[in-house]
């Protein structure tokens, strides 16, 4: 990807907004943060969760299970990429039976990362409802999957690349368009 037509989207302010405005409709939406789950896809997905966590902790005085779970070997592309090492699969205590599940990502773009988590999902127990928050959603769905809360759609070309950074893992919080060149780079 050629970084040198690249610009932010999203500075550390805009991402701690879109992170309690996530919080807060989860909260609505779910009716009180009993029986919530958040689980995270690695990499930047489990931070996420965890700040969701906390958003929802300082306003319903609760806190919130979360976790993490690894989709490494429910992708439909293994054959396609270079061998990956496997992420951590942390389910809380609670377990997910009867749960509603809040699976939270970095970035939407085909639905196929989602679609390997529903399948993750379906081999650990039986949630009352699965739900989807993402930081950015930038369209070029393949498969049928919306997300439920969103922090900010940013619609993209094909070709250009979305890079999430989260201070827990980059060091910063951000959200830069990378433009296009003859290197498509990892897409999601």
């Amino acid at each position: 990807m050629d970084t040198s037509r690249s610009h932010v989207v999203l500075d550390d302010a805009d991402i701690g907004r879109a992170i309690r405005r996530i919080a807060h409709e989860i909260v609505e939406r779910a009716r009180g943060s009993e029986d919530l789950v958040l689980l995270g896809v690695p990499t930047r997905g489990v931070p996420l969760a965890h700040r969701i966590a906390e958003a929802i902790a300082s306003t319903e005085g609760r806190s919130v299970p979360v976790g993490s779970l690894d989709i490494t070997l429910y992708r439909d592309d293994l054959r396609l990429r270079p061998a990956r090492a496997l992420e951590y699969t942390s389910i809380p205590p609670e377990g997910i039976d009867a749960k509603t599940i809040i699976l939270v990502d970095d970035v939407l773009f085909s639905g196929r990362t989602v679609r390997a988590a529903l399948d993750a999902l379906n081999d650990l127990g039986r949630p009352a409802a699965v739900r989807l928050a993402v930081l950015i959603d930038r369209g070029h769905r393949e498969l049928p999957i919306r997300p439920d809360f969103v922090g900010k759609n940013i619609p993209t070309s094909i070709v250009e690349e979305v890079r999430v950074e989260v201070a827990e893992i980059d060091g910063v919080d951000r959200v830069t368009i990378l433009g296009a060149s003859d290197d498509r780079g990892d897409q999601r």
